[in-house]
């Protein structure tokens, strides 16, 4: 059984390996930590990793009903986590949503985290020409939630990126991800406040990250003062670039 921590409101499970500096791992959409198992094991010979299941993902919990969420409730979460672990000054690696979480600890928690990575960071009023092809993407979501479940409707956002056991993890979780969808546009932050996150930001896409989400990458990279822009898609290596 995983230990827990109680997050804003809710007990948040999380894993841990490693020793040495902290790194926290915060999932994406239709994911959770052990889906980060991955790039925990790589990273935990140089430190110690963290990785916790957002409200509403495996074994964490979610308040009654849960429908939606934001960029900040899950960002106050992992401020929690980070504070009751005793990680603070950590590298935060965040992917898809979960970069926009670690963004926004930057913002407002700066005390927490030392350095970040954004990871197929999806902030898309930053790509005002991609809101026809994210409107299809809803519609897609919405019929196959509406003709077979919700289940349905997170492997229709998934379009086969996931399989296996991931996948039917993912399809079980299926309250966390809808609140999620939900929350996708709900960080309110300015470029303005971009321009003054003062710690090091590695933005990472890879050859699978769709044009809307390299373009908000590129875009959020041109914002931010100290940043590095990878496009190699390796998580593993921008975290420890900001290790070392």
């Amino acid at each position: 059984m995983s230990p827990h921590v109680e997050g804003a409101g809710v007990d948040l499970a999380y894993e841990e390996h490693g020793a040495g500096p902290p790194v926290l791992l915060i999932h994406g959409l239709a994911s959770d930590a052990r889906a980060l198992g991955p790039v925990a094991a790589a990273l935990a010979p140089d430190a110690r990793v963290i990785a916790h299941d957002r409200r509403g993902y495996g074994a964490s919990g979610s308040p009654e009903p849960y429908t939606g969420t934001t960029v900040m409730e899950q960002a106050e979460d992992a401020a929690a986590v980070l504070t009751r672990l005793d990680a603070t000054g950590a590298v935060v690696a965040g992917d898809g949503f979960g970069a926009l979480v670690a963004l926004d600890l930057l913002r407002r928690h700066p005390g927490l985290v030392r350095a970040a990575v954004a990871a197929d960071p999806p902030l898309f009023a930053l790509v005002p020409e991609a809101t026809e092809a994210l409107a299809a993407q809803r519609q897609e979501v919405d019929e196959a939630l509406r003709d077979h479940g919700p289940g349905a409707g997170v492997g229709a956002w998934l379009q086969g990126r996931v399989e296996g056991e991931a996948l039917e993890r993912a399809r079980a979780a299926h309250r966390g991800f809808y609140a999620d969808f939900a929350g996708l546009a709900s960080w309110e932050v300015t470029r303005r406040e971009l321009r003054a996150i003062a710690q090091p930001v590695v933005v990472v896409t890879g050859p699978a990250s769709g044009r809307a989400v390299t373009l908000a990458a590129d875009r959020l990279a041109a914002l931010l003062p100290s940043v590095r822009r990878a496009e190699d898609g390796d998580l593993v290596g921008a975290v420890r670039s900001l290790l070392g």
